[in-house]
């Protein structure tokens, strides 16, 4: 009885498990620019978990938008932008640890509306781990296919052929927009659902020499705002609209 027991509790913590791996999670940037809403990815958990614990520790709360770049991207991350005084460098502030690289290529990229974790540069940091806080939300550019196969040289110049643009990805990058030459280096871990607006707003920003906005763009409050799932709901069942003739009659 007591082992039917056990078998039982541990079948409800698998299915509990297996719940938990069909949410994901959001969180919303309260920022001086406008609110940005993200979806973070379960399919790299490493960078969804170390960016949530620090939204519950409030690490962003009052953080600059330090680095705009126009048709590229904004970043944000930089403990010391807190308190940072006008025309202070910014952007070599961090936490004290890394976070693996997780490339979901071709399905995850730079697309146009995502974010991803910025790091150091290849020369000091080999296996291209992430910044423990440093993220960026991509802006970008469209392409065309001449451009394209520019890009796709660059990359396997980069990653020794490891890296390709597959016909959807290319698709995008001509449509949509993005930053095709950060694929298959800087891990993407998540996507603005509501406030691309904003971004756009923000990478129009007039800048110093640094690419530091002239006028503070500050993350008010960064909190995680729900778990919703990720797999589709099923239909609700609705009776059969009753049609009727224009004397009244059913039919």
């Amino acid at each position: 009885m007591k082992t039917l027991f056990i078998a039982i509790i541990m079948a409800l913590t698998l299915n509990a498990n297996a719940q938990d791996n069909n949410k994901c999670k959001e969180v919303l940037l309260e920022t001086t620019a406008g609110n940005i809403r993200l979806k973070l990815y379960n399919e790299t958990p490493l960078h969804r978990d170390n960016f949530i614990k620090l939204v519950n520790l409030h690490v962003y709360d009052s953080l600059l938008f330090h680095r705009v770049i126009k048709d590229f991207m904004i970043q944000c991350g930089d403990p010391k932008s807190k308190d940072a005084k006008p025309g202070d460098f910014l952007g070599e502030g961090d936490l004290d640890w890394t976070v693996e690289q997780e490339l979901r290529l071709p399905q995850i990229f730079h697309r146009r509306g995502m974010l991803a974790a910025a790091r150091e540069p290849d020369d000091s940091n080999p296996y291209r781990e992430s910044s423990a806080c440093h993220f960026y939300l991509t802006w970008g550019k469209t392409f065309t296919d001449a451009e394209l196969d520019k890009m796709q040289q660059r990359l396997d110049t980069l990653y020794g052929y490891r890296v390709k643009l597959t016909p959807e990805m290319r698709e995008t990058y001509k449509t949509i927009g993005g930053i095709p030459h950060l694929d298959g280096g800087y891990t993407v871990f998540g996507e603005i659902t509501e406030g691309l607006d904003v971004v756009e707003k923000i990478q129009l920003s007039a800048t110093d020499d640094n690419d530091r906005p002239l006028e503070d763009i500050r993350i008010i409050k960064a909190s995680v705002i729900e778990e919703v799932k990720q797999q589709a709901k099923k239909p609700v069942a609705t009776r059969r609209p009753v049609r009727r003739n224009t004397s009244g009659n059913r039919r």
